[in-house]
């Protein structure tokens, strides 16, 4: 009897086939897997790593140009204010210097400030000398000079100059600048005669009675005071009054209103008594 072999022939064909299709789509995945990963390094810097160079205390000028060289970028990330280190320079970098990266990585920095900080003048009349002494220090102010004026209370702050300027509560300052503290030295054996400062700004009573020797004492208003109406007071009533004739480094009583009729003149201060 005789058998034919014609289909099992075939299927062998098939395999063979098959078998070479499947091992030629393998090579071209390898193959194309195999680019990829050469490209992706290339692309990538893989392995390609430099030294990342020191830039603290440089301007960012100079660091920008020194990364540059070695395929680095620069990246401000924040600013501080200190004293220590030149204005304008890097105070802090990250990746430290002497690290590695990959090019074209950005080093990030933190930059002292530009230029120098603005502070507010505090209120320091008649606080002892010590205490506006140290808060100025703390803020970064230096006291130049100490003069010494008769005042009913020793020891305390009169005045704050900058030259001859007499400077409020409230005036910007430049960290680092130096002011001059007025000190009261106790009460002088010299008579003077009190001002008239009625109708006058409570701004402007200050320095009319340093110009006498004399000092501002109680001060007291007739109604509340805010932020933004305590510069608009002006005097109706002092004690001792005008004219008066008292020791130097004596106090001076003040009377604020905001009301301009209650401000007194020179003829009829004695009429004035009431205050409430």
């Amino acid at each position: 009897m005789y058998f034919s072999n014609k289909k099992g022939k075939k299927s062998t064909l098939d395999w063979k086939f098959y078998g070479k299709n499947v091992l030629i789509a393998v090579a071209v995945i390898i193959v194309i897997v195999i680019s990829i990963t050469i490209w992706m390094r290339s692309y990538t810097h893989h392995g390609e790593e430099v030294e990342i160079p020191q830039i603290t205390g440089l301007y960012i000028e100079e660091a920008e140009a020194l990364l540059a060289n070695s395929g680095l970028t620069i990246d401000v990330i924040d600013s501080t204010y200190s004293q220590r280190v030149p204005l304008g320079t890097i105070v802090e970098q990250t990746p430290p210097a002497e690290s590695h990266a990959k090019r074209g990585r950005a080093v990030y920095v933190v930059l002292n400030a530009s230029a120098h900080r603005q502070v507010t003048l505090p209120e320091l009349h008649d606080i002892s000398y010590r205490q506006a002494e140290s808060i100025l220090r703390q803020m970064n102010l230096k006291v130049s000079e100490v003069l010494y004026e008769p005042s009913e209370y020793r020891d305390l702050v009169l005045d704050i100059r900058q030259g001859e300027t007499s400077l409020e509560t409230g005036d910007k300052l430049t960290e680092g600048e130096s002011v001059v503290l007025v000190i009261g030295q106790g009460k002088g054996t010299a008579i003077v005669t009190t001002p008239d400062v009625r109708g006058k700004h409570v701004m402007e009573v200050r320095g009319l009675l340093m110009e006498k020797h004399l000092t501002v004492g109680n001060v007291h208003y007739d109604e509340e005071v805010t932020e933004e109406n305590k510069d608009l007071f002006m005097v109706y009533k002092q004690d001792p009054q005008s004219d008066s004739h008292v020791l130097e480094g004596t106090a001076v009583q003040l009377y604020l209103s905001l009301n301009p009729e209650k401000v007194v003149t020179a003829d009829n201060q004695g009429d004035e008594e009431e205050f409430f």
